[in-house]
């Protein structure tokens, strides 16, 4: 097998072991749907078969091959001498005398019917040259990315002369570059965490904040871009994510989620998501809408959601050395301190307030890590919007929210006018980790802001 796929099947016995009750039985009839699927595609050679199912399916198929053998053959048995005739009766031959000091008798076969000829080799043809694997992506001069994505109050309230997120504006942005442009897909926090790692665009289901996890439609389709047709929250095995081409490559990643814990026990857990029953987040804690790698089949079903969707208390320990530093952080806290409205305890700090006190209190650990230092970008986004406060003024642009980069590579102090998106956020890390573009952010109109990044000169 492939060093891939050994490393996420022992990712995905681990993850088996710690499931238990319908999530287990939902990840075991998910992973052999999708496992079959895959390996019939990249069996068959399909042309629509993703670089995940050949992998996959080439491997099984390796470990298959027969092995051939060799029948022994049977000894000849020695045929028996005839008896020699004396006079009128039949005697024995007598048996020779040999003397002690004469040498062994030497056997020696009769001979045999004379073997046909072998047929002559065909001759050798000149073997087709073999397909050369592509070189595997670089990263640029940028290594560490850290995404962190909140909810908006708006794009004033984060970046106006009279903002809510003091910490935000007054001590972050001097230090980076401004993206005044920003703007999300839809309010909701689900389809723009999709987006930003999938370039899937929103759906019904996913911009009702998919609280259940609702399986696409058998009619649903792929277009030629990459694109799942139909509403769903809970993308096929085949659908590429960022998650997914960092794991087919030497790079890494990880997703730390405030909060999250497991329904049943209340105790730490990995990779929580809503199951046949629909999601009852605590006030203020912990929801999978914040969490957009696990709407992804091909991270479910082979443990790798399992193994690197962790609670938020282990960056910390990573940030603490280089070494166990991802290449890719997305970063999201709990309901409360991600800035959702009416989600802090009464009379603490809420929306706007929550999110820039938290901002505070994590944003140091980022960058005054190692990794961070020799080589990172902290980008500080806005994944959802709340609406606007009864009585006051919907905004011009109510989807516009700005986010900042910030990095030894960025202008201090800088802005960037230009039109982004979450497909732009995907885009531009794929490109900083010279990885192909997904769905949506190989549209021509979506913009990236990775060139000044990679140290080119203009950009789209």
């Amino acid at each position: 097998m492939t060093g891939w796929f050994r490393v996420r099947l022992r990712a995905a016995i681990a993850a088996a072991a710690t499931l238990t009750g319908k999530r287990f039985g939902l990840l075991v009839a998910s992973s052999v749907v999708a496992t079959s699927a895959i390996v019939a595609a990249a069996a068959t050679d399909q042309p629509e078969a993703s670089p995940l199912a050949s992998i996959l399916g080439h491997s099984l198929a390796a470990d298959r091959t027969p092995v051939a053998t060799i029948e022994p053959t049977a000894e000849p048995e020695a045929e028996e001498e005839p008896a020699e005739a004396v006079g009128n009766e039949s005697t024995p031959a007598p048996e020779p005398i040999v003397p002690e000091s004469a040498p062994a008798p030497v056997f020696v076969p009769e001979e045999t019917a004379a073997e046909p000829a072998p047929e002559p080799e065909p001759e050798e043809t000149a073997a087709e040259p073999e397909e050369t694997a592509p070189p595997p992506p670089e990263a640029g001069r940028i290594k560490h990315v850290f995404v962190i994505s909140l909810v908006s109050s708006g794009y004033q309230a984060a970046f106006g002369a009279t903002s809510a997120m003091p910490y935000l504006s007054g001590t972050l942005v001097p230090q980076g570059t401004l993206l005044t442009n920003y703007e999300v897909l839809a309010q909701t926090t689900t389809p723009n965490g999709i987006a930003a790692i999938s370039g899937q665009p929103p759906n019904k289901a996913t911009k009702e904040g998919c609280p259940v996890f609702e399986a696409f439609p058998s009619t649903s389709t792929t277009t030629k871009a990459g694109i799942v047709t139909g509403d769903g929250c809970a993308y096929q095995v085949e659908v590429q994510n960022l998650a997914t081409q960092f794991e087919a490559v030497p790079f890494t990643w990880h997703g730390y989620l405030e909060g999250m814990v497991s329904p049943t026990t209340g105790e730490p857990e990995n990779c929580v998501y809503p199951a046949t029953e629909p999601e009852v987040p605590v006030t203020g804690g912990y929801s999978a809408q914040l969490n957009p790698f696990a709407n992804f089949h091909s991270l479910l079903d082979l443990g790798a959601c399992s193994t690197n969707d962790e609670p938020i208390t282990e960056l910390t320990k990573d940030l603490k050395s280089e070494g166990k530093t991802a290449n890719y952080s997305y970063i999201s806290p709990d309901l409360c301190s991600a800035g959702v409205a009416g989600q802090c305890p009464e009379g603490a700090p809420t929306g706007a307030a929550a999110a820039d006190a938290w901002l505070e209190e994590v944003v140091p650990e980022i960058v005054e890590s190692p990794a961070f230092e020799k080589d990172g970008l902290l980008i500080v986004t806005f994944g959802g919007v709340n609406p606007p406060e009864p009585g006051a003024p919907a905004p011009a642009k109510p989807l516009k929210t700005g986010a900042l980069l910030i990095s030894q590579f960025t202008a201090a102090g800088g802005t960037d006018s230009t039109p982004y998106n979450p497909y732009s956020l995907l885009r531009s890390t794929e490109e900083l980790f010279g990885l192909g573009l997904l769905a949506k952010a190989a549209d021509p109109k979506t913009k990236t802001f990775a060139p000044p990044l990679l140290g080119e000169n203009g950009g789209d």
